[in-house]
């Protein structure tokens, strides 16, 4: 199946590091937000089952801290979050405050396959501390590994005319 070409069609530049760093702060506002409300519901509903009283002792004695139910549908949570705008659209909330735009070399919208790819990566890049971002620095196209990894790349678009 052939990805949709996004809009505005064209050649753009490349994102240098600084406003990819700017789109992703913006973006993990929105995900902390996110986040918040997805355990707020997780913890509503997990007290549904086992009770207001037993929630509250397993919460006091830290028995839920690591959760890996939780912990699992956060990262689905995410990864949803990211997928749902890359895929549609090519731009996260922050990345279009930022005018930046993930998309395949032919201007195309990325697949759910490279976007699950993007995704990894990018943790795994935060994850060396940030050294697959860095990696842009060196890169002439200004790619970090998850650009790489998943045949993706990072334009700035111009503003939409009035």
């Amino acid at each position: 199946m052939s990805n949709p070409p996004l809009s505005p069609q064209g050649e753009f530049p490349a994102v240098g590091l600084g406003r990819r760093l700017a789109a992703i702060f913006y973006d993990s506002l929105l995900c902390t937000a996110l986040l918040i409300v997805t355990t707020f519901i997780y913890k509503l509903v997990m007290m549904g089952f086992i009770g207001e009283a037993k929630m509250r002792a397993l919460s006091e004695s830290g028995a839920l801290d690591g959760d890996p139910l939780l912990s699992t549908i956060l990262f689905f949570v995410l990864f949803a979050f990211f997928a749902k705008f890359w895929t549609h659209s090519g731009q996260t909330l922050g990345m279009q405050v930022w005018g930046v735009r993930v998309q395949n070399a032919d201007g195309t919208a990325i697949s759910l396959w490279q976007a699950l790819l993007r995704f990894i990566v990018s943790i795994g890049s935060w994850l060396c501390l940030g050294l697959g971002f860095f990696w842009s620095l060196f890169d002439r196209q200004k790619r970090t590994w998850h650009d790489l990894y998943s045949s993706t790349q990072l334009v700035r678009i111009p503003k939409p005319k009035k």
